[in-house]
């Protein structure tokens, strides 16, 4: 049964706090679990007995946990110095440390992700996919051997590395790295909205990662054409383009935490660049018809945004008020419910019926 969770670093006034503070503001709204972006946030030390308690706290509370243990590629591990001391300098053994602490403790999905998005820097360059110091094939090529060398520890933890759908990388790509190194070791987490980062139609997108999904970081999008080309914003559950329906029917019956993940200061603009000839080539597996899905949404939305039934470019890009983070959490998992509630049962559970 899908289950809905929230993000702790999108959490208001999350950072810094204890977590089993944070687990307690969780149930009482009704949750059902928690997203740690590290694991390091139960434990800055990996002490076994904090991890522990947290993980009690959260049983007594009737929540789930699940838990991040840092990037997969060796050309942005050192924006990890944590990790990197965990390890006594060696990053890939801090990353070790934490895997194994974290299976301790309970906690078997766990969270990590291909790059960083730089948000100090403008246009194309924001996005490690983009990097001229190194390509993206090559850098995709260094992933999979790093993951190889973390899939024995994995494996032998008996915990899935859940490769986020962050806003470098392509379920394409994503998928490929999961067969290539083992789904009994490697999963997808699924982000409903930076797939459209990378012009994916989430339905689409969606129905190729499945078979892998075992988390996800759930949010709306909204679409609106820029100067830069086209601007991916974040809204509620509900609120945006994505049919959610279709996209979670995929999910239906399986035992994944819908995991929220709100907004703090802004609504998160990201760009498309779609009139840029270096963005086109940094996409072999774009097709047209779901490239011309997303120009759809796009028009579709800004239609909604002049009718004045949701919100213009302007109101987009405008400073999020005190009380919309946490009012986008509780609409967001308002709605994940009466869409979870309404999704037809799996094949499994309407045999378990008859």
């Amino acid at each position: 049964m899908l289950k809905v969770g929230v993000d702790s670093t999108k959490f208001p006034h999350a950072p810094g706090k204890e977590a089993v503070r944070l687990l307690e503001r969780a149930a009482a709204l009704g949750l059902d679990g928690v997203f740690f972006r590290s694991v390091l946030e139960l434990s800055g030390r990996l002490d076994p007995a904090e991890l522990r308690d947290a993980a009690q706290a959260a049983q007594a509370l009737g929540l789930r946990v699940e838990a991040g243990v840092g990037k997969v590629n060796p050309f942005a591990n050192p924006e990890s110095p944590a990790i990197r001391a965990l390890g006594d300098g060696d990053y890939l053994f801090g990353l070790r440390r934490m895997i194994t602490a974290a299976a301790d403790a309970g906690i078997r999905e766990l969270w990590t992700a291909t790059a960083n998005y730089q948000f100090r820097l403008n246009g194309l360059y924001a996005c490690d996919r983009f990097r001229t110091d190194v390509s993206w094939p090559r850098q995709l090529a260094a992933i999979e051997r790093f993951l190889g060398k973390v899939a024995p520890v994995a494996r032998d933890a008996g915990v899935h590395l859940d490769i986020e759908t962050h806003e470098e990388i392509t379920t394409f790509e994503l998928v490929r790295i999961v067969e290539a190194v083992g789904a009994d070791v490697l999963g997808i987490t699924f982000d409903t909205a930076n797939v459209l980062v990378r012009c994916e139609d989430p339905v689409r997108a969606m129905r190729r990662a499945a078979p892998y999904v075992r988390a996800t970081h759930v949010r709306d999008a909204a679409l609106a054409f820029t100067d830069e080309g086209i601007g991916r914003f974040l809204l509620p559950v509900g609120q945006g383009v994505i049919d959610w329906p279709a996209l979670l029917a995929p999910l239906a019956g399986r035992d994944v935490m819908l995991s929220i993940e709100g907004i703090t200061d802004s609504r998160a603009e990201m760009s498309l660049h779609v009139d840029d000839e270096r963005w086109l080539r940094g996409h072999p597996d774009l097709t047209a018809a779901e490239a011309l899905e997303v120009v759809r949404l796009t028009r579709a939305y800004e239609a909604r945004a002049a009718a004045g039934s949701a919100p213009d470019l302007r109101r987009l890009r405008a400073p999020v008020t005190p009380d919309e983070p946490l009012e986008f959490i509780r609409e967001s998992a308002r709605r994940l419910r009466e869409l979870v509630a309404a999704l037809p049962p799996s094949p499994t559970e309407s045999e378990a019926r008859t």
